[in-house]
């Protein structure tokens, strides 16, 4: 029997969905005036998913597409109440305003609920962050105290607010870049280096401990490891909580993924992809430490070469020089610009050149993808969907899998196993687009397993039983 809940049987979304967020900065006072004015309908959710996209049910001719809030039972936004911590003490209006990402009226037009969420004292490592010297911090004996800390944090939240549920979302800035090691190889390794407060340990991972021993769906929104590790892992098997991460899905990278599927299908060849930004908010300063920027660089390298696969397409792929330049450059804001260069070549290797030039907002993207990752996880955690959620890869720049698995970095591939699993979630048929169906009376193709364990069976029977 399927662990995993469907239809009828999926707990409903009622009562309130606390959201708490580690980092009250540009993109979570983003995402929270944009929730506040979606509720006085003074702005509309663009980009979001959950709140504007639409979902094809059946056969093109059953001209069935239907809104996806309505096909599947996601939290409303007025039964969301947010929370979190920072190490600065400002309010999300006070962020908002520092952050500069909206226009002044549109933060007043929602300021009291803004100043509703102030944050409470962070846990913060300057080891893991060195470009913020942040004073509201809480202090504590050892690691596994400020986990305790975070859990009664999470349960006074949850008493005060009266929340029937919960999510944690990391929305705070890049920790500095750290493989796992020994003590992130079981929960007990894990819970041992708490007590002894070890280095390895980051502020994130603290967080996620308190998440997930509190019984909150994680999502990681930033490029470095936490919940990646085998100890956080154990701990959301045991609890039965959905992890999901890493890294946002926005500005230059979501141009990559859109982009190299398109020469990859068409087979062209590319020998050199050269990204460049300049980002002048928070997130830029803290990506001028060289280990800040090595987390989001890792996470940024890998998604070319599970698009392209060199290791299958040597003679197109094989060469690809690739390089990733971020730079703090504090005019612009949050108002980042990339730039690509794209050495391709084609028939006969005849070269060309494809040249991208991105001026966006981070946070206005980062924004609804973070909103539909707080509703889609919390739907998974109610359909008893626990550990990695592969299939809300389609927000992420280096999506969590499975051991031995390649991670899918495909857009495209990405979006079909999103909106598959919606289906497969409401009994509804997946899709395989294959539009034979609408031409050919064919059969339905069974898998060469189940083939050859027919045949097998169909052997046996025709024998008898020699055994």
């Amino acid at each position: 029997m399927s662990d995993i809940l469907r239809g009828e049987a999926i707990a409903p979304a009622r009562g309130k969905l606390g959201v708490l967020m580690p980092g009250i900065g540009a993109v979570s006072s983003t995402l929270l005036a944009g929730v506040f004015a979606a509720r006085k309908k003074l702005a509309r959710p663009v980009g979001s998913v959950a709140e504007m996209g639409r979902i094809r049910l059946g056969k093109r001719t059953e001209k069935r597409s239907v809104p996806v809030r309505e096909f599947v039972d996601l939290a409303r936004l007025d039964d969301l109440v947010f929370g979190g911590w920072d190490c600065f003490p400002d309010t999300a209006y006070e962020a908002a305003r520092k952050a500069r990402v909206l226009t002044d009226a549109h933060i007043d037009a929602v300021r009291d609920e803004l100043e509703s969420v102030a944050p409470m004292r962070a846990v913060f490592d300057r080891a893991y962050v060195r470009n913020l010297d942040g004073r509201h911090v809480k202090k504590s004996r050892s690691k596994m105290a400020l986990a305790e800390a975070l859990m009664r944090d999470i349960a006074d939240f949850r008493s005060r607010h009266k929340t029937s549920r919960l999510v944690m979302i990391w929305t705070a800035s890049t920790e500095a870049y750290r493989p796992a090691g020994k003590v992130h190889g079981s929960l007990g390794a894990f819970e041992a280096g708490l007590k002894t407060s070890s280095p390895d340990i980051s502020p994130s991972q603290i967080y996620a401990y308190a998440a997930l021993k509190m019984g909150l769906p994680y999502v990681n929104g930033a490029p470095h490891i936490t919940t990646d590790c085998p100890a956080l892992l154990e701990l959301a098997a045991e609890t039965r909580r959905p992890v999901c991460g890493k890294d946002f899905k926005t500005g230059q990278t979501l141009m990559k993924t859109i982009l190299a599927p398109g020469l990859a299908a068409r087979l062209l060849g590319v020998s050199g992809w050269f990204s460049s930004n300049i980002l002048g908010n928070r997130d830029g300063e803290v990506l001028d430490d060289p280990d800040s920027f090595r987390s989001k660089e890792i996470t940024k390298l890998g998604v070319l070469d599970t698009i392209l696969r060199p290791d299958l397409h040597p003679g197109l792929y094989g060469d690809l020089y690739h390089k990733i330049r971020i730079n703090y450059y504090p005019p612009r804001g949050d108002n980042k610009e990339s730039w690509d260069a794209v050495d391709i070549f084609g028939w006969m290797d005849y070269p060309m050149q494809i040249k991208v030039n991105f001026l966006c907002r981070d946070s206005i993207l980062a924004a609804p993808v973070a909103l539909d990752l707080v509703l889609f996880t919390d739907l998974a955690a109610r359909a008893g969907m626990h550990g990695i959620q592969e299939w809300l890869s389609f927000y992420f720049k280096s999506p969590m899998v499975r051991e031995g698995l390649d991670p899918e970095n495909d857009l495209f591939v990405q979006r079909s196993k999103f909106y598959n699993t919606l289906r497969y979630l409401m009994r509804e048929e997946l899709l395989h687009h294959t539009g034979l169906d609408y031409y050919y009376d064919i059969e339905e193709t069974k898998p060469a397993t189940e083939k050859r364990a027919g045949a097998v069976r169909r052997a046996r029977k025709k024998g008898g039983n020699r055994s």
